[in-house]
């Protein structure tokens, strides 16, 4: 299973980021594949809170599509909003005592436990999650851009 943080999700929506190609091409291969996705709540949250926001984007989202597409995300047969287990709370407080602070790394927190609990594999764009030693996780962004400089180094007569 793979779980997803927002910041792929709103880079895969949002035309204006340099990395939405990569990242669209990325999570539409990802919904129709049958490989599970495990979508979270504060994944989702903060897709629709950051998607929407002014402040943030110079051309945001209007909250029925922001809402649209997590509707269409949550309608694919090979995606599914996780709960929490009973785990969770345990599983986070130990990777906060272990990274030794909350702030900023609060929700990553939440995502990796999540994880963790799913035995899934997280994706994300941000190296933060390289401080949670019990987490699986990969920039599938570094790993297209990768393979397409392989690909392009091939095509080199």
């Amino acid at each position: 299973m793979i779980i997803p943080d927002v910041n792929l999700l709103l880079y895969a929506t949002i035309t204006g980021f340099p990395q939405h190609q990569r990242a669209h091409a990325w999570w539409e291969r990802t919904i129709n594949s049958s490989t599970q996705v495990g979508l979270t709540s504060p994944a989702l949250f903060a897709f629709l809170r950051l998607s929407t926001n002014a402040r943030i984007l110079e051309a945001p989202m209007a909250v029925n599509d922001a809402v649209g597409h997590v509707r269409d995300w949550l309608a694919q047969p090979n995606v599914q909003l996780l709960l929490p287990g009973p785990r969770h709370l345990d599983i986070a407080f130990e990777l906060l005592e272990q990274v030794g602070t909350a702030g900023n790394l609060t929700t990553d927190v939440q995502l990796a436990a999540y994880a963790i609990e799913q035995q899934a594999e997280l994706h994300s764009n941000d190296t933060d999650f390289s401080r949670f030693s019990d987490l699986t996780w990969i920039n599938p962004l570094r790993e297209s851009a990768a393979r397409a400089s392989n690909d392009a180094a091939r095509e080199i007569p």
